[in-house]
């Protein structure tokens, strides 16, 4: 409504929606519902992972989001440990940090909370859906009179 050729409001929706779903899936469906804390080891693949940490102690010694680097590797797990993509955390990165008395742990949302997570979804897109209809209306109104 506010552009008035075809194609460059076919564009903006385009990129206005493409960029509401990066927002969406990198900074806000994992806040939905506070994540669980679980034990790297005993995590699913299923789970969608939000924060790894390792403790000594009691203590939180490192934190990570994703695979760990070769320099946290190098600095906790010396003997030339490698991990690759496909094989996660609970490979020899994990071994060798309980070898080393240090315990990985992770936040975390199951999979069993997905269909709460598309109904929270659904509602707050369908409310930002009503006030778009409700402003593009009072738009229409506004410049017809």
């Amino acid at each position: 409504m506010l552009i008035r050729r075809v194609v460059p409001a076919l564009v903006a929706t385009l990129v206005t929606y493409a960029g509401l779903v990066l927002v969406v899936g990198v900074f806000l469906r994992q806040h939905y519902l506070t994540p669980l804390i679980a034990r790297q080891q005993s995590l699913s693949l299923s789970a969608f992972v939000t924060g790894n940490w390792g403790t000594k102690g009691g203590r939180t010694v490192f934190s990570f989001t994703g695979e760990p680097t070769n320099n946290i590797l190098g600095q906790f797990c010396p003997s030339g440990v490698t991990v690759k993509p496909s094989s996660g955390l609970v490979g020899g990165f994990a071994q060798c940090l309980s070898q080393h008395g240090y315990t990985l742990w992770a936040s975390y949302q199951p999979a069993s909370r997905f269909w709460p997570f598309q109904f929270i979804e659904a509602g707050w897109l369908l409310a930002l859906s009503v006030l778009l209809i409700a402003a593009t209306v009072w738009l229409v109104r506004r410049w017809a009179s």
